[in-house]
């Protein structure tokens, strides 16, 4: 707020108002409400006006100069909102409560909700098939407590982290669009990378309010039935977490009913770099096309689509529950079922998301609607999922239910094609409440039943002058000429004199006129009125309704699994207790979907005799995606789903790690080889004999010598020490002898072949070392100018030793025909000869404690003559 503002006492009336609720929420945007606007003034109106485009104006004089003022009409703030929060901001939305005809100054107004990115439960600011999450995080002596929840559905969790790496991870699965921290969080620098962080004030984490905030939320004495006793840190994450979900809606969150205890260690682990580099549901340029996601999600609904996203960013490491999951699938996929589950779960709509909104008392008319239209649909849908023969999703329809009752009154009570709000009525169906019908009737029907009086009047009094009108100030009147005044009947009571003709009331024109002047609004109070009994039906049974919409979300995400497996030609794979990877004839499944070529799949075999792959062959010949194309049958696999393969069989799989790409890290003062060991000393670390390490082009951001020599130590320590599941694709020729001092390292190698001096990728992985790199013919392929290409083959024969040092070939000259090179030519071998020699044998035979000086001089003598021979 401006130093303007500080005075309340030189403010008018009103901005006193308006200041004084704006001091309560410094934070936020406060949209206050002022008849058919939302105004906000000063700083907040300069803000939204640049944010929103609308016009910023100007309110007169308070506080001794003119007050900055934006407005947007309360019709469409929607649409407003919507804009404010994806910018990242938060709002304030002040209400008229106080009722402007009795009210002394102006009328009163509070904050009825603050709406914030990790809050919001409207479908107008919501991605249908992202979750919308609000984190908090709580730190103690390195570790982490951290507490979820989707307010849109009502799913909250919590969890407990080791590192800062595993927070990132988790954040990275998570995605929220609001982080809550404490003023005092001391990682605060590690969250650069997140948008939406939130300062709260130290004492909302305090471990005792919070477990009171829960176990009242929850309804329970302790959180030893969810798992969640031992979790101090998280409880006090979830306990903030709560209050400010509590503070931004105003409202009790009957939504929230469960916590759940989500374990690191269930799943298979994937990192934030991991995360990134298999693009799973986002890619790297941040968007969402040619993901994981993007190929996997046919789901009917929308909910159905953000349970598909959870499952592929937490694949499980029990194979007994995935193993349900798969059956399932196979049983959805048997007779076709999965094509008249889809059909009928498109009607379902998101439920989830409804309910929410009914818990909250937010329900719009069409939300009512479109849960009518749900229940009708899961009769028929329960018909269909009766003969399938599958555990799962026989527990799944006995979630599900029916819901006839609840069906038969929203068919009953909710027209067809309800208006958008119930403000202006138009909801309730004719025929469900007598005392709305004739409300109704009353107001639409005034006209015609004024004509109807008029008439049946004339015909009773043969007054021919006789008319029935209505003004503002009298009401409805039976007007008569003057002449014809005196013929009025006894029952007529005079209410006004004119200077032409007299006015009359009846007593049955009076109570009609009380109906009718007030028949409208209290059309609407009653229709009003209605529904929120409708709403507060369906919350009484808000729990059983919540776990049928989970339930149809899971099933929306086995069908579609089922439907992928044959559109795609997917496989079932199989599980092993023994470790290793056996999968034939793999394939990429984004990228399968990007080519106009037939893809070529492959082959990967790994077990104990083969636990690193040393990939070699030429840039673009495909060893990235063979790479990822594993990690994500992996993936697929351990999340129920069939995978890109005519035969998989997977072992027990714990984590998997990319480093993969490069890029640097400018925020963090870190160059594109720093990030490059940083990821790589992460893997080296926390990988395990059940980890799967994709390792592409390790030590390529330093010197040759040095990244050679680290891509063999890394390498090495892989294999001898952690012995995990290594794909290590390199373009250091000198690595592939690892192979020959390894027991369980082999080589394999992408084909090509030269064709009129170009290159043709075969992307078909072979067993061995690559003959070659191919480095000038891709250079070629991606328009390096000929000259260039000139100039790098005569310095590359140059460089092999097989002819002398050729001047660079200006431009407009030919280049020199490239030059034959020694057959007995190769490329410097870093590790060409890593036998120790009799020089080095010598010395380490030596014992320097036991020798005399004499001895000692003797013995070097004899070295220096072997180093001369």
């Amino acid at each position: 707020m401006s130093a303007a503002q500080t005075d309340l006492s030189q403010h008018t009336p009103m901005m006193r108002q308006y200041l004084k609720i704006k001091s309560q929420h410094p934070n936020e945007l406060v949209f206050y409400r002022m008849g058919d606007f939302y105004e906000l003034f000063y700083d907040d109106a300069k803000k939204a006006a640049e944010l929103m485009d609308i016009t910023l104006t100007a309110r007169g004089q308070s506080g001794g100069s003119a007050v900055p003022m934006a407005g947007i009409p309360y019709h469409s703030a929607e649409n407003y909102i919507a804009r404010l929060v994806r910018a990242g901001q938060s709002i304030a939305v002040c209400e008229q409560v106080g009722d402007p005809a009795t009210s002394k100054g102006p009328v009163e107004r509070q904050v009825m909700r603050i709406i914030t990115p990790g809050t919001l439960t409207d479908d107008a600011f919501l991605e249908d098939r992202r979750d919308n999450l609000l984190v908090a995080l709580y730190s103690h002596k390195e570790r982490f407590g951290l507490s979820s929840l989707d307010l849109s559905s009502g799913r909250f969790a919590v969890s407990e982290l080791d590192d800062v790496e595993s927070l990132l991870g988790e954040l990275q699965r998570l995605q929220p669009a609001e982080i809550l921290i404490g003023e005092d969080f001391p990682y605060e620098d590690a969250l650069a990378g997140f948008s939406g962080i939130r300062r709260q004030g130290p004492w909302l984490f305090e471990a005792d309010t919070a477990l009171r905030l829960i176990t009242q939320q929850l309804q329970v004495r302790d959180l030893t039935g969810f798992g969640c006793e031992d979790l101090q840190l998280a409880i006090c994450a979830a306990g903030c977490l709560l209050h400010y979900a509590r503070e931004t809606q105003r409202t009790a969150l009957p939504h929230i009913r469960k916590l759940t205890r989500e374990r690191r260690e269930d799943a298979v682990i994937l990192d934030a770099t991991s995360r990134r580099n298999l693009e799973i549901d986002t890619n790297l340029t941040g968007g969402h096309q040619h993901t994981l996601a993007w190929v996997m999600d046919r789901t009917a609904t929308a909910m159905g689509g953000r349970q598909l996203r959870r499952w592929l960013n937490r694949p499980l490491r029990d194979t007994a529950t995935v193993l349900l999951r798969q059956q399932a699938v196979a049983a959805l996929l048997d007779g076709f079922h999965y094509e008249t589950v889809h059909t009928h779960l498109k009607t379902v709509g998101d439920m989830e998301r409804i309910l929410a909104r009914v818990a909250l008392r937010s329900a719009r008319p069409r939300d009512l609607a479109r849960l009518r239209e749900a229940f009708a649909a899961l009769p028929a849908l329960q018909q269909q999922l009766a003969p399938i023969d599958s555990v799962r999703i026989n527990e799944l329809a006995t979630v599900i239910g029916e819901y006839p009752e609840l069906a038969d009154l929203l068919e009953r009570a909710i027209v067809d094609n309800p208006p958008v709000v119930i403000r202006d009525g138009g909801v309730i169906r004719a025929g469900f409440d007598g005392e709305l019908d004739e409300l109704s009737n009353i107001s639409e029907n005034a006209g015609q039943y004024l004509m109807d009086v008029e008439t049946r009047e004339r015909e009773r009094t043969g007054i021919s002058t006789l008319k029935v009108g209505y003004n503002r100030v009298h009401g409805y009147y039976i007007e008569i000429s003057r002449a014809q005044s005196e013929q009025a009947p006894v029952d007529y009571i005079r209410r006004q004199t004119l200077k032409n003709a007299e006015r009359f009331i009846t007593p049955e024109l009076k109570e009609f006129e009380d109906k009718a002047l007030s028949a409208k609004s209290r059309a609407l109070a009653r229709e009003k009125a209605l529904y929120d009994e409708l709403v507060e039906t369906l919350a009484n049974q808000l729990g059983a309704l919540q776990d049928s919409a989970q339930a149809l979300a899971e099933l929306d995400v086995l069908a579609n699994y089922a439907e992928r497996a044959t559109s795609l030609r997917f496989c079932a794979p199989d599980f092993s207790d023994k470790p290793g990877f056996d999968v034939e004839d793999g394939r990429h499944p984004v990228v399968e979907q990007l080519l106009s070529d037939p893809y070529v799949p492959n082959n990967l075999l790994m077990d104990d005799q083969r636990r690193m792959l040393v990939i070699t062959g030429p840039n673009m010949g495909g060893k990235s995606t063979y790479m990822r194309q594993a990690a994500l049958i992996a993936l697929l696999a351990y999340t129920g789903s069939f995978v890109p393969a005519s035969r998989a069989v997977l072992g027990p799989l714990d984590r998997i790690f990319t480093r993969m790409g490069s890029s640097d890290d400018i925020a963090g003062g870190r160059s594109t080889f720093m990030v490059e060991m940083t990821e790589t000393a992460n893997i080296l670390h926390n990988a395990t004999e059940h980890s799967l390490v994709l390792m592409d082009e390790v030590g390529r951001g330093t010197s040759t010598f040095d990244g050679l020599s680290l891509a063999w130590a890394t390498a090495e320590h892989l294999a001898r020490e952690i012995r995990c599941y290594t794909l290590f694709a390199t373009h250091y020729f000198e690595l592939t002898q690892l192979a020959e001092q390894l027991d369980h390292a082999v080589n394999v190698h992408l084909t090509a072949t030269e064709h009129d001096d170009s290159i043709v990728f075969l992307h078909n992985v072979q067993e061995g070392p690559a003959s070659q790199s191919y480095g000038l013919q891709v250079a070629k392929l991606a328009g390096v100018p000929q000259t260039v290409i000139g100039n790098a083959r005569a310095q590359l024969a140059h460089l092999e030793g097989s002819t002398p040092p050729v001047p660079p070939v200006s431009p407009g000259q030919q280049p020199p025909a490239a030059p034959q090179p020694d057959t007995g030519a190769c490329q410097g071998d870093m590790f060409a000869n890593l036998e120790p020699s009799a020089v080095e044998q010598a010395i380490a035979a030596l014992n320097p404690d036991t020798m005399t000086p004499i001895e000692a001089l003797n013995q070097l003598f004899e070295l220096k003559k072997q180093l001369r021979a």
